[in-house]
């Protein structure tokens, strides 16, 4: 937790005193505490989403004060201008959203306007204040401590074709033992796909983050093309949940008892090749053997059964296929 969070409090700390210098430097007569608090506000994430925040937060405090300049130059501070003032901060936070949400920062510094004693100044230090925070964060984001997205993105794409694999293999393994372990096999392949689909989010966020990180600017294709290799881990998920549901559906069912032998016999096989395709492919090394295999191994499945079960079997491992041959032709 500390080896995480140290460097993230350590760059607040530096981007907060570079606000709070380049406020005094630009004639606060104040602590210019709204300026340092940009950067506590912003620095939660990639570069891109302190971006995002400190122009949201300059958007909600401009539109804010003059919220509440507006209010006081109609009303006396009162029950009723506050309920104004947050009705309209509200309104228009809605319409200013920040993150897909309503934009709090809109009535919050409305109500501000009224805790001050000298309303236009508090405005007037508010707005530039705020702005130089913003243009501190901005500016900063990208060059203190920033993100190896290569790095984090490998290891993503490492632990993707891990789990690919394993939930192939262990769905292969479970068919024909008994309900209960087909189902906990189930329950292990959703979880596999539910890491396999963070990763995903992940790499869309590293691929964002570095179009505002300078400093990674050399390593740009290189993500890119780790991004796109977890993306496709991330679509075969879909097949692997299909294969492992139908297994899970299939086992223990009497009336099955005939595809089964079949299906034992030529899974492990194909399911071996299938994996072999997905690491090399995935490993953006030339997977034609693999996927010759792999289909071959279908292709005699295919003759040796071609029951509405078997034919169900198969389904998923072809499209994982075709899926990794679309892969590789891109």
């Amino acid at each position: 937790m500390i080896a995480t969070e140290g460097p993230a409090a350590a760059r607040i700390v530096v981007t907060v005193a570079a606000a709070w210098e380049t406020a005094l430097w630009l004639g606060a007569e104040q602590p210019p505490v709204y300026a340092a608090i940009v950067p506590l506000v912003a620095l939660r994430g990639d570069p891109m989403t302190a971006l995002a925040t400190s122009l949201q937060r300059v958007l909600g405090v401009v539109a804010g004060v003059f919220v509440g300049i507006a209010v006081l130059n109609f009303l006396h501070p009162s029950t009723a201008a506050i309920i104004l003032v947050l009705a309209v901060g509200l309104a228009t936070g809605m319409v200013l959203r920040a993150g897909g949400s309503m934009n709090v920062q809109v009535p919050a510094s409305s109500l501000l306007v009224f805790a001050s004693t000298s309303p236009d100044a508090y405005a007037l230090h508010r707005l530039w204040e705020t702005g130089a925070g913003a243009a501190v964060t901005i500016l900063l984001a990208p060059l203190l401590w920033p993100p190896d997205p290569r790095r984090t993105l490998a290891a993503l794409a490492a632990d993707s074709r891990t789990r690919l694999i394993q939930a192939l293999t262990s769905t292969t393994t479970a068919l024909g033992t008994d309900p209960g372990t087909a189902r906990d096999n189930l329950a292990s392949v959703t979880s596999h796909i539910e890491a396999i689909h963070s990763h995903a989010v992940r790499a869309r966020e590293a691929e964002r983050a570095m179009r505002f990180n300078p400093l990674r600017r050399r390593n740009r294709e290189t993500v890119t093309g780790l991004a796109r290799v977890i993306a496709t881990a991330d679509q075969l998920t879909a097949h692997l949940a299909t294969l492992a549901r139908e297994v899970s559906e299939f086992t223990g069912r009497d009336d099955l008892d005939p595809v089964l032998p079949e299906a034992r016999r030529y899974l492990p096989g194909l399911a071996a090749s299938t994996a072999k395709a997905i690491t090399d492919t995935l490993h953006e090394t030339t997977p034609q053997q693999a996927q010759t295999a792999a289909r071959a191994n279908l292709a005699a499945y295919a003759r040796a059964d071609r029951r509405p079960a078997a034919t169900a079997l198969r389904r998923p491992f072809k499209q994982i296929l075709d899926d990794l041959e679309q892969h590789f032709s891109l």
